[in-house]
């Protein structure tokens, strides 16, 4: 059963920042040439660019390819990280310009595509269990529902885990701006549940 309870909120200075100390810290180690913190930067957020590219695509067979294709560019441009951001949220960055890259790719040459929409994606890639839920894939149609910034502010701060200000810089607006598309998308999907609540036992009369 769906209840009225949505993901805890991230605090805005951040989720666990001894996690994203360690991230950063193996980005700039894999700059100087060290293989085994390309491995560990890599495996650490590979999941959430996968996440990620997921909620922005338009079709879910590119995921994987645009996920490679990030790490292939975020790889080639690590001599110029220099660990101002931290670098889950300049991968993420990179990750957005890919995926922004394919839709002009995807304009210039259109081909036909009869694949589901970005959910399934989303739904493949994200980790069941979310506080609230009985799995992941009530929460997914409940976002299905949100403008698109919207729904792109609360993925990253609420299910990657990025914080607000970090958020702002992916999606280069306010960090205000994420603050106030976050804080609307809750209260969209609160008033979602509470209205899926109130149908339920409507079904179960019938």
């Amino acid at each position: 059963m769906i209840t009225s309870a949505l993901p805890t909120a991230h605090h805005e200075t951040g989720g666990p920042a001894s996690a994203d100390e360690s991230i950063t810290a193996w980005a700039l180690a894999a700059r100087g040439g060290d293989t085994d913190a390309v491995e560990r930067f890599v495996r650490a957020l590979h999941r959430d660019v996968q996440r990620y590219v997921a909620h922005l695509c338009a079709d879910p067979q590119a995921v994987d390819d645009l996920a490679q294709d990030t790490f292939l560019r975020a790889l080639g441009s690590l001599h110029r990280f220099e660990g101002r951001s931290s670098a889950r949220a300049w991968l993420l960055s990179i990750a957005r310009r890919a995926v922004i890259d394919s839709y002009r790719y995807a304009a210039a040459r259109p081909r036909p595509c009869d694949v589901p929409d970005w959910r399934v994606a989303v739904e493949l890639s994200q980790p069941r269990g979310l506080p609230g839920f009985d799995d992941g894939i009530a929460l997914l149609d409940l976002l299905a529902s949100l403008p698109d910034e919207r729904r792109e502010a609360f993925v990253l701060t609420q299910m990657v885990g990025l914080p607000y200000a970090e958020a702002a810089e992916v999606s280069a607006c306010p960090v205000g701006t994420v603050r106030s598309r976050v804080a609307r998308a809750r209260a969209t999907l609160m008033d979602l549940l509470d209205d899926e609540t109130e149908e339920r036992p409507a079904e179960l009369a019938a």
